[in-house]
């Protein structure tokens, strides 16, 4: 053999491994955390469960392979503004001078809608982006397809209004109202009145399981079920007032903040918190999680924002001493960071990564060549920012303030490309409906929220330990048995209720007319019993027996009974 075509296959393997690390690194995004079950269906002696695992193994793969390489046919990619050179810097350009550069239909837009009179105002968006929820304080509430500029609703309540959010469409949204909370259609008409849900001032819905989180000044979280109208949970906090409260889009999970700067994660079926971390010294004014659920941002009255990532519940970033307060805070589908501070709007990118060089700051000066400086920058002049939302799939930031809302250009904040299955921006009334059905079908129950949705469907490790031996196995029946014996499985002979108030008699209808089993027989053997010990009872009290009257002939006969 030559040498060089030896050297060629020599150098061979490190190329094939190279690919198989690049293809490993291209399908990580989309593959589950690391789990024991593949080392499980190793070690396991069942040819057939073996086989059977090794199958769901492999459809895996393949689903892993075929999400990863969708990437390839995404047609759009995320635009963030750039500098020509490194003395310039992003956050000096402003408003205007963005607006004179893009498009007509972007600049279009960016509204400016001046609300005078009923302000601050709070600004919300339905799921898919197309619909503007605006709520003012003193009563003033507008649904609006603010592309179109077409008015929806609207509503003048002469009551205060501290939240409105969508529930699973534009057709339907919820407001948070000075003492109780509402639910409207799509034409502005009360269609339910919540009394549970009292003095609520953060609503929050998940989609996927139909459900409706309050919280407000009595210290509860509620949930409502939508679809069926039942309190599916109320959970009290026992740390006062709740101050701001946000979902994990991840897992859905509600974190709650708190006046003693505690942030505490909650879910409809666990009566005390599953997480409780102390994450400021103030109470605390707002927070966010992106789009992953991988990372929380909260800031509180301490001057302090702290940036959390709750996968490990570790701090990743911590900026003290604020020029003020954060009050707002909210992440964009790419996982931009604004920040509202008074009449300031500060917003950073790249804050998710680890390492000082990442870490937000607001000067461009220092001893670290490589800081994380804002991003981009906006100031309302003599205004004061009540809430910010990134708008779904749009460069886009909805500012809610005291005069209005006002929506900012931001490059690179909205996600390129969006699965129509899932959320489509331009879907029909017909594709609505549709989707309204679908998801009402594959509605989650409540009892599936939790920290780790992966754990859903999987075998618990303790099967084995919890698993009764026969001993075990004997006792119970032995103690089903005597219970059957003496009738303890069964309600008791009360001959003093009435009829049709009697326990065995509803017993009896509950149990299905066709089945005859031995249980059903003593039921009935014992409501015979129970009739004749009434009018038994009956006959004393018209006198026609006395109360120490014995019938010889039934005492011969119930010893063969």
């Amino acid at each position: 053999m030559a040498p060089k075509e030896f050297e060629k296959k020599k150098n061979a393997k490190p190329v094939a491994s190279e690919s198989k690390q690049r293809q490993k690194e291209r399908q990580a995004p989309f593959a589950r955390p690391v789990t024991s079950h593949k080392r499980g269906s190793h070690k396991t002696k069942d040819k057939k469960l073996k086989a059977g695992l090794k199958k769901l193994d492999n459809k895996y793969k393949d689903a892993v392979a075929s999400a990863a390489a969708t990437e390839y046919l995404l047609p759009e990619t995320t635009g963030y503004m750039e500098t020509e050179t490194e003395m310039e810097k992003t956050f000096r350009v402003k408003q205007g001078e963005i607006k004179s550069s893009v498009d007509v239909s972007t600049v279009n837009k960016a509204l400016d809608l001046s609300l005078k009179e009923f302000g601050p105002y709070y600004v919300n968006y339905s799921r898919n982006g197309t619909h503007m929820l605006i709520s003012g304080r003193k009563g003033h509430v507008a649904s609006m397809e603010w592309r179109k500029g077409e008015l929806r609703a609207e509503l003048n309540l002469n009551e205060s209004c501290y939240a409105a959010t969508y529930l699973q469409n534009e057709q339907y949204f919820a407001l948070a109202q000075k003492k109780y909370t509402f639910i409207y259609d799509h034409e502005g008409v009360e269609l339910h009145r919540l009394k549970q849900h009292v003095e609520a001032r953060h609503l929050e819905f998940l989609p996927y399981h139909y459900l409706l989180a309050t919280a407000g000044e009595t210290g509860f979280l509620k949930y409502q079920d939508v679809s069926t109208g039942q309190l599916v949970s109320e959970l009290r906090t026992k740390l006062g007032p709740t101050t701001s409260m946000t979902q994990n889009p991840y897992n859905a999970v509600m974190h709650l903040g708190h006046s003693n700067g505690t942030v505490t994660l909650w879910t409809p079926s666990m009566p005390q918190p599953l997480v409780k971390l102390l994450s400021g010294r103030g109470p605390i004014n707002d927070l966010a999680i992106d789009r992953s659920g991988r990372y929380m941002v909260t800031v509180d009255k301490g001057k302090t924002m702290k940036i959390w990532d709750i996968r490990n519940f570790r701090e990743l970033h911590t900026v003290e001493n604020l020029p003020t307060p954060g009050m707002n805070v909210t992440i964009s589908d790419t996982g931009v960071i604004a920040l509202g501070r008074g009449p300031q709007v500060t917003l950073w990118k790249d804050a998710f990564r680890a390492g000082k060089d990442f870490k937000p700051c607001f000067g461009s000066m220092g001893g670290q060549k490589n800081r994380n400086t804002p991003y981009m920058g906006h100031l309302f002049g003599g205004n004061k920012i009540n809430n910010l939302k990134f708008v779904p799939f749009e460069d886009l930031l909805s500012v809610g303030h005291e005069t209005g809302i006002t929506n900012l250009i931001i490059p690179g904040a909205g996600e390129a490309n969006y699965d129509a299955m899932e959320i489509n921006p331009y879907e029909t009334a017909k594709q609505r409906q549709e989707q309204e059905v679908r998801t009402l079908l594959n509605k989650l129950p409540s009892d599936t929220i939790t920290l780790d949705p992966t754990v859903l469907g999987t075998v618990s490790k303790d099967t084995s330990s919890i698993r009764l031996d026969a001993k075990q196995l004997q006792q119970i029946t032995l103690e089903k048995e005597n219970a059957a014996k003496k009738n303890q499985d069964i309600p008791a002979v009360k001959a003093e209720v009435k009829g049709k108030n009697s326990g065995l008699r509803s017993f009896l209808r509950k149990k299905t007319a066709n089945v005859i089993d031995e249980r059903k027989l003593r039921v009935e053997k014992q409501l015979t019993k129970e009739k004749e010990e009434r009018k038994r009872n009956t006959m004393i009290k018209s006198g026609e027996i006395s109360a120490d009257h014995k019938d010889l002939v039934d005492e011969a006969l119930s010893r063969f009974s």
